[in-house]
């Protein structure tokens, strides 16, 4: 496909503008990853869906083997350093962290997997650069960029013109309300840390300024550059991340390289909330992925990921949004309906784009228009549910692939629905049994009763025939 016009919102300049990739052949984009200390929440899912659809539609457009989708793992982290010891008190503290990060990546890329996300093309992490962490500070020291004081080095905001452009505050609006840390080795409060020192308990390298670690914001300058290069095409990230975090990229990548730029496009997505409120575990609305996938913990029961993903794209990335039951259940009965449609039929092998899959793309290459993709799934169900042969059908589960949606057969969904449920799978299947048996015998007040008992267990029953046979069959699914 030679027609590129995307337009994306840039957080840089505030406005949508016309995507024009450095390189055609190979369009880069960075986006930050999850500090692998505990559970990812609900709120680490939405950059990780919306920038997946992303690198989806941009695969689909420049090609598959021209995008480069970097998104890091953090295991270098004073949050990781606490958890270890506060978890594993008797081991050494390395062999601590170490089964820390290891456990909770783990359980990170199974939790995503199941939102249906695809792989990143690169996931670096922190350990593995440190050696180019360091000598891109050395660099901004010697462009008189940063500055070392007791054991610390210090990017100097005041060398760094036009900082705060990113998130359009002056230098003091950050001090005075700013996630900052005051400290007296600093020139200026606003002065963010590149490299700190480490005592002998904590994970730390050998660099030129002692035993040390570097600081958060160092790290993705370094591995950026590292994988994509001084300048790249799109960096994304949640909007909390816009001060300090990726005010810092820019600074500090604009200074090491000599660049006017760090990321020619800025994307962020908006917050979450849970039922209207703030997510904090205060409050005892605080939701993780797995507890979602995995625990009753939110609306009594458990959600196939599959909903998850929906339930997140039907709000546009930018505006917050509002994390409920209800837009659970809303996707999953969307999800009902377009997998009853489909049916098993399979995916088509041809690759062709359908003018369904174009309406599909069109959406999103407007600035990732999710909702409008999913309102225009909806009347394509509509068309599909009534077809007789397999096209429109076909054609539903391609347009649904840029959304990383409708990817199964309809008895593998449904299989998956009813492993959710909280009953004997045996115990249904001998009822479903009896009952077909009932309506042979044309015992149809026994036929109810099985048919009312299995409903408050929480079981839809659909009555049909087999095609090759003829004969009745029963289907059963989770009733919601």
């Amino acid at each position: 496909m030679t027609d590129h016009n995307i337009t994306l919102y840039n957080t840089l300049t505030r406005r949508k503008e016309a995507f024009a990739p450095i390189d055609p052949a190979n369009v880069r984009m960075y986006v930050c990853g999850p500090t692998v200390y505990d559970y990812a929440h609900i709120g680490n899912a939405r950059p990780i869906i919306v920038f997946d659809v992303l690198f989806r539609l941009l695969r689909h457009v420049y090609g598959e083997d021209h995008v480069t989708y970097a998104r890091n793992i953090t295991d270098v982290d004073d949050k990781i350093n606490a958890r270890a010891a506060e978890e594993y008190p008797d081991l050494p503290l390395n062999e601590a962290i170490a089964e820390v990060t290891s456990r909770t990546t783990k359980q990170f890329h199974e939790d995503i997997a199941a939102l249906g996300v695809l792989p990143p093309t690169v996931e670096p992490r922190c350990t593995q650069h440190i050696g180019q962490m360091i000598a891109m500070i050395e660099t901004l020291i010697a462009k008189g960029c940063a500055y070392a004081a007791e054991g610390h080095v210090l990017l100097d905001t005041q060398r760094v013109a036009d900082y705060g452009a990113l998130s359009r505050r002056s230098l003091d609006d950050m001090i005075a309300g700013a996630r900052v840390e005051v400290a007296p080795y600093k020139r200026n409060p606003a002065d963010s840390v590149l490299w700190k020192p480490s005592s002998d308990e904590l994970p730390g390298w050998d660099s030129p300024w002692g035993h040390g670690r570097p600081g958060w914001h160092i790290e993705c300058s370094a591995m950026a550059a590292e994988h994509l290069g001084d300048v790249f095409d799109i960096h994304g990230g949640g909007i909390d991340l816009v001060f300090p975090h990726h005010e810092n990229e820019v600074a500090q990548s604009r200074c090491a390289h000599g660049t006017q730029v760090m990321a020619n496009v800025w994307m962020h997505n908006g917050f979450l909330q849970v039922e209207g409120e703030k997510m904090s575990k205060s409050l005892g609305n605080f939701i993780t992925i797995h507890e979602l996938l995995e625990t009753e913990n939110f609306g009594g029961r458990r959600w196939p990921g599959e909903v998850v993903r929906l339930a997140m794209l039907m709000t546009h990335y930018r505006p917050p949004i509002d994390w409920t039951v209800r837009n659970l259940e809303v996707a999953e009965t969307l999800l009902k309906q377009w997998y009853r449609a489909v049916g098993d039929v399979p995916m088509p092998e041809d690759e062709a784009t359908s003018d369904w899959a174009i309406e599909i793309e069109d959406a999103l290459r407007d600035d990732l228009n999710t909702p409008q993709a999913i309102a225009a799934l909806s009347s394509m169900y509509d068309v599909a549910r009534s077809s007789v042969g397999i096209d429109d059908k076909q054609r539903l589960k391609h347009a649904a692939r840029l959304l990383g949606l409708l990817g199964r057969t309809e008895t593998e969904w449904r299989d998956e629905l009813n492993s959710y449920l909280n009953a004997d799978e045996g115990a249904i299947a001998e009822l479903v049994t009896q009952r077909l048996a009932a309506r042979a015998e044309k015992n149809f007040a026994e036929s109810d009763r099985i048919r009312d008992e299995l409903a408050e267990m929480g079981i839809a029953l659909k009555d049909g025939k087999d095609p090759d046979t003829d004969e009745p069959v029963t289907t059963w699914e989770v009733k919601r």
